[in-house]
């Protein structure tokens, strides 16, 4: 059935104007009503390597995402806690608990113990964030009470190798120490992001992880406390003809096997990592390795091919993987196993 588009007019352009007008709010509004679901928590633990200072506390943010006291933000803020304890915007201190924690994306799911209702944010949708819209970065940096940097989305899906495996929001909005775990608002007051660290090599470069990769694991935080994830034991990168022709070895285009970890179904199954370290054009690599070229049959040959092939297996399940070692084609069948937590997740 076709509409007549007079009809629709009316619609459609009373909401865009709505809409328009309540993005247009000035940002001293937009902190007033953002501000009173982002909180400060403070994690007391226990540090073994030091002696004469058992306990530290560290100071992140965090912010409401539902008025019975649960609340979003970074696992490396609360990872390892003794105790905590969240400050409200009201200045009101209250115990709480670690829900769940996912080490892979930084995230955790606190619960505060409160029996009054709490000021929630409300959670946007990140896969419609733009470079160059504005954005706010609220937090309590360095312990200091609720502050509002102002900024842009300066990059979108930034896959950061060895430090995040989740595509990031990148912000120059100023994130500093204690803003880890607070929000990262759009201009109409919606959560697109946690903000979870900066990089120390440049000025102005924050990330963020978006809303909606949080909001897909908030149900296993709630209901398992982790996130279960297949997990195959290798870490890699590409082997394109450019690399081959710069370092002159016959090395098949696909997965270069540069870490098999120990008791991984890899290593279990035979995969082989590399041992020659070799730098490239400024990049290290760990040559010797296996290649592997197909996971069940579908080729392998990007880092974002692997993730994407290992996210569709299921812990137990049994998978046949191809790999070329020293020119000819090998398989080997590995039976996945849940991801376990990796000395790389969490580090500073």
């Amino acid at each position: 059935m076709r509409l007549r588009v007079s009809t629709l007019l009316p619609l459609l352009l009373l909401p865009a104007v709505a809409r328009a007008e309540t993005c247009a709010e000035p940002f001293a509004t937009l902190f007033e009503r953002v501000a009173p679901s982002v909180v400060s928590i403070q994690a007391t633990k226990i540090n073994k390597a030091k002696p004469q200072r058992r306990f530290e506390t560290i100071v992140g943010s965090g912010v409401v995402i539902e008025r019975d006291g649960q609340v979003l933000t970074n696992a490396h803020v609360v990872d390892g806690a003794a105790s905590l304890s969240v400050t409200l915007d009201s200045g009101i201190r209250a115990p709480a608990r670690i829900v769940g924690m996912d080490t892979v994306l930084d995230l955790a799911l606190l619960r505060l113990e409160t029996t009054a209702p709490l000021p929630a944010a409300r959670l946007g949708d990140s896969s419609t964030v733009r470079v160059g819209d504005e954005v706010v970065a609220i937090g309590n940096p360095i312990g200091l009470d609720q502050t509002m940097t102002r900024g842009i989305v300066s990059g979108l899906n930034r896959v950061l190798p060895g430090v995040a495996e989740q595509p990031m929001l990148q912000t120059d909005a100023p994130i500093n120490p204690g803003n880890s775990g607070g929000p990262l608002v759009d201009r109409c007051g919606n959560v697109i992001g946690i903000n979870t660290f900066i990089s120390e090599d440049a000025q102005s470069i924050g990330f963020a992880v978006p809303i909606n990769a949080a909001r897909a694991i908030l149900r296993d935080l709630r209901e398992v406390g982790r996130v279960v994830r297949p997990w195959l034991g290798m870490q890699g990168r590409e082997v394109d003809g450019r690399l081959a022709a710069l370092i002159r070895l016959p090395l098949a285009q696909g997965y270069l096997v540069e870490i098999v970890y120990d008791g991984s179904p890899a290593e279990r199954a035979g995969v082989r990592g590399g041992n020659l370290s070799v730098v490239v054009q400024g990049e290290e690599y760990l040559l010797g390795g296996d290649v592997l070229t197909a996971i069940q049959g579908a080729s392998v040959r990007t880092h974002q091919e692997y993730v994407a092939r290992v996210k569709t297996l299921r812990p137990g399940q049994r998978v046949q993987i191809t790999v070329m070692r020293e020119g000819h084609p090998r398989q080997f069948t590995l039976t996945v196993a849940e991801r376990p937590r990796l000395p790389s997740d969490l580090v500073d």
